[in-house]
């Protein structure tokens, strides 16, 4: 894989993504449909999807694509691909709160090595270099021309006193309970994969999320994190987090900076 090429058309592809869901974002009103498993879906999720879809085909023909809105699609697991979620969040967009993403990630045998996560009603664009190291780029944002960036780190967490973040849209007595086994200085809720970049920028130290997600959801997020330094494991076990699994569903999983002492 030619990592430059990859990190460039990544980035490019989510910030044109990102302006086609804010045409729609910012309209008077648009039309909600549910999916088959009762998710929400709009015009800007499927916008969205054909634009990043078409460009990474044009761009890596040879490598498998999985994407949420061709879920069905989907044949076997595969190990090396490239996995889109083109709007992580339609609750929050729905409900117009702001905390959307665009994730594209690049998964090399079970792990998400490169990824770009894209919150364009924030303002905030978070991927991984060429050489895996995660950054944050300040924008104003140029579709062709990357600006400047600066680097992302993981916190030295404190366990006397933690930063969590949850789920805004998903958040239930599990985790809840789960979130009150550890000394916590200070919690926030965040949605879609914002709540990986607000532990891959030191914001928070610990993020678990005992619910539903699919591989889409979390492997941009996954691999900006990690190349932030931090680590995202099972919940159950806390064995290494692999992508590829069948039918791309997740377990449960906790997602945190190194040094925060995990319970089990």
């Amino acid at each position: 894989m030619d990592f430059e090429r990859l990190a460039f058309v990544m980035r490019r592809l989510a910030l044109e993504a990102g302006e086609r869901i804010m045409e729609i974002y910012e309209a008077p009103d648009f039309e909600v449909r549910a999916k088959s498993d009762a998710s929400p879906v709009t015009a800007a999720d499927e916008a969205a999807d054909a634009l990043i879809s078409e460009g990474l085909a044009e761009a890596f023909p040879a490598i498998a694509l999985v994407t949420e809105e061709q879920a069905a699609s989907h044949g076997q697991s595969v190990s090396t691909f490239l996995i889109v979620d083109p709007l992580d969040g339609t609750k929050e967009f729905v409900q117009r709160r702001g905390d959307f993403t665009v994730n594209i990630a690049y998964v090399e045998e079970g792990i998400p090595l490169r990824g770009v996560v894209y919150a364009p009603a924030k303002g905030r664009l978070f991927y991984t270099l060429a050489d895996g190291r995660s950054v944050e780029e300040i924008g104003p944002f140029d579709k062709d021309h990357p600006g400047e960036t600066k680097p992302i780190g993981v916190s030295t967490p404190d366990n006397r006193g933690l930063m969590v973040v949850a789920s805004k849209s998903h958040r239930d007595q599990a985790t809840d309970d789960y979130i009150a086994q550890y000394a916590v200085t200070d919690m926030t809720s965040a949605g879609s994969s914002l709540k990986f970049c607000l532990v891959a920028t030191g914001e928070a130290d610990l993020y678990p999320r005992l619910g539903r997600t699919m591989e889409w959801d979390t492997a941009a997020g996954d691999a900006v994190l990690r190349g932030a330094g931090g680590e995202m494991v099972r919940f159950d076990d806390h064995s290494a987090f692999t992508y590829g699994k069948p039918g791309f569903e997740n377990p449960f999983f906790i997602a945190y900076a190194p040094g925060v002492l995990l319970v089990k």
